[in-house]
């Protein structure tokens, strides 16, 4: 008896340590691979991991749907990609960018940070398709600010018709740029800044990470611009298969990365003062209220249309309204 007992108490252990010794793989989307900022931060993570008894290989892209692929092919155990595309597998993180949804850094910092809070645990874990996933970390890109190859298409007025690089796997990006009768371009992160400097197109938004590595520069040295007006913030969302990890990874995943938010701000600050003055325009004021009620009409629109998550778009307007006060919109209801 006591030797059955033992052998099954040999057996429970090295199953035990059969699950805390296997690998996780982890496809990381990154512009610039290995050498990018933002695989530098998942390599800390995957250090800090080993204290969750998880195993972490990081497997570095530059092609984000390649990552994505990889991921749904069960060739990684979780992905960390722009929270655009992953809104697939929740909507509620994947809603944080939002069109027009934050207007500086200062909200945007807030926005993750009440994303991430312990408060929102349940909204982070979905099943899609079957699959169970679960939001591990957000971290900051940066806001995407407007970038013309004409400096004098200066208003929504002059953009119509013009021809606009919009992220193909994101319909409310098309959407707008629809709305505002501009020609949507579908593009990837690949290829946008591409038609960009050789101009089959006339306009992109992108954040400052991206300024150097896609040498955005060649698209407007010649007479264009970037407005300072964002349009967009984006963020980058890791998603598990938390039966793929250890118990409650999840949860000291997450509190990891709400600690890394002041450093990743303090990145995209840094890139975005590496832009040279000389091609900065900065709107009128009046011109950024008008097209901030016009983006938020259209993020309502979008709401209702379930493309966002309407938990998150009120998170997002309690954080704007934090740090903007006296905002138009924050005496208004609708979000």
């Amino acid at each position: 008896m006591n030797k059955g007992l033992f052998a099954l108490a040999a057996v429970a252990l090295l199953s035990v340590a059969g699950q805390t010794q296997a690998k996780q793989k982890v496809c990381v989307f990154d512009l610039l691979g290995k050498a990018g900022e933002t695989f530098k931060v998942t390599e800390e993570w995957a250090v800090t991991a080993k204290d969750w008894q998880a195993d972490i290989r990081l497997i570095p892209y530059q092609d984000e749907a390649k990552a994505q692929n990889d991921f749904e092919a069960g060739l990684c155990d979780a992905v960390y990609m722009t929270s655009m595309r992953a809104r697939k597998y929740n909507r509620f993180a994947g809603s944080i960018d939002a069109i027009g949804g934050v207007t500086s850094n200062h909200v945007a910092q807030k926005a993750i940070s009440f994303a991430l809070d312990k408060r929102n645990k349940r909204r982070l874990l979905a099943t899609v398709e079957g699959e169970n996933y679960e939001v591990a970390g957000i971290l900051q890109f940066g806001l995407a600010y407007v970038f013309v190859r004409d400096k004098n298409v200066n208003t929504i007025e002059k953009a119509k018709g013009k021809k606009f690089a919009y992220l193909q796997y994101d319909i409310a990006q098309k959407t707008i740029v629809d709305s505002l009768e501009m020609v949507s371009v579908p593009s990837e992160i690949s290829d946008f800044v591409k038609k960009f400097n050789t101009g089959q197109v006339d306009v992109i938004a992108s954040p400052a990470y991206a300024y150097r590595p896609l040498e955005i520069e060649k698209g407007i040295a010649k007479s264009g611009a970037m407005f300072t007006f964002p349009v967009v913030n984006i963020t980058g969302d890791l998603i598990i298969r938390p039966e793929k990890f250890p118990k409650n990874f999840g949860v000291q995943s997450r509190e990891w990365f709400v600690k890394q938010v002041p450093k990743s701000f303090t990145m995209v600050k840094r890139l975005e003062a590496g832009i040279p003055a000389k091609y900065i325009v900065q709107l009128p004021k009046e011109d950024e209220v008008r097209y901030q009620k016009i983006l938020r009409e259209g993020r309502i629109n979008l709401t209702k249309q379930g493309v966002y998550d309407p938990v998150m778009m009120s998170v997002l307007k309690r954080a704007r309204c934090t740090v903007e006060r006296t905002s138009f919109e924050c005496s208004l209801g609708g979000e």
